[in-house]
Order: structure tokens, then C-alpha cells, then sequence
């Protein structure tokens, strides 16, 4: 399990910070050492990203050469870690202190124009 540094951002609904890169959140549905004793319901971040005509230019001269498209790396990563910022922050509304089964989904709902979708189940855990 990945431990992140404390930062200010979201908050759950008892003030206190949810990390940016939270501890326990998993994708798996269970954190080994604590146990689950509520289920929230689930939790989700949407964000939509379109590609800008300058990316796009960038992008096609990255194509002549090959290999990685680095434009367009930075854009997924972008909107990935926006919808999962929008899902923890969710979650900590809801007085989660975990998050199990995160999963990613993406689709393109119009040209150039991309849905980043990412959710889970909100949970309270205890230590064992």
C-alpha cells in the first residue's frame, strides 16, 4: 500500500483532509490490516477534455517521428488525476475514509472530446 504526504484539498464532511493521493484507496475490495464496517455507495469523478488545435498540431508532428505521443500523454494523465481528485473529494463528502474497487473509464463522446470517468465504493474502515 502507497503512503502519500498530507496536503490541503478535499475534505471530508468532518473538515478533515483527504489526501491527494489517498492511502487507502485500492482496487482491489479489501485493505489488508483494516476492515471494512460501512459502505457509503458509490463515488465518482467525471471530467471531459478536449484536444486543443496547438496539441493536436503537436501531436501530428510527434506521429511523423514515432513512438510516444507525449502531447497526448500529459492530457490522459491530466484528466485522470482530475477525476480522481473529483472522486475522493466525493467520497470524503460522504465521511469515507477509504475508497475500494477504483476503477478508470474512458470514451470519446464527439470528435476530439473525451469523457475521463473514475469511480469506486466510498467506505469507513477500522484497523484490525
Amino acid at each position: 500500500m502507497r503512503r502519500a504526504r498530507l496536503r490541503t484539498g478535499p475534505k471530508n464532511n468532518e473538515g478533515r483532509p483527504i489526501l491527494h493521493t489517498h492511502p487507502l484507496t485500492t482496487t482491489t475490495f479489501d485493505l489488508p490490516g483494516y476492515r471494512v464496517v460501512k459502505s457509503l455507495g458509490v463515488v465518482r469523478g467525471i471530467v471531459v477534455r478536449s484536444r486543443s488545435i496547438v496539441g493536436n498540431m503537436a501531436a501530428s508532428l510527434q506521429t511523423l517521428v514515432g513512438g510516444n505521443i507525449s502531447v497526448y500523454t500529459s492530457l490522459c494523465e491530466r484528466a485522470r488525476e482530475d477525476a480522481f481528485q473529483q472522486m475522493l473529494t466525493h467520497a470524503g463528502e460522504l465521511g469515507a475514509n477509504a475508497v475500494i474497487g477504483v476503477r478508470y473509464d474512458a470514451t470519446e463522446i464527439g470528435p476530439g472530446i473525451t469523457e475521463v470517468l473514475c469511480y469506486g465504493t466510498a467506505v469507513h474502515v477500522e484497523i484490525n
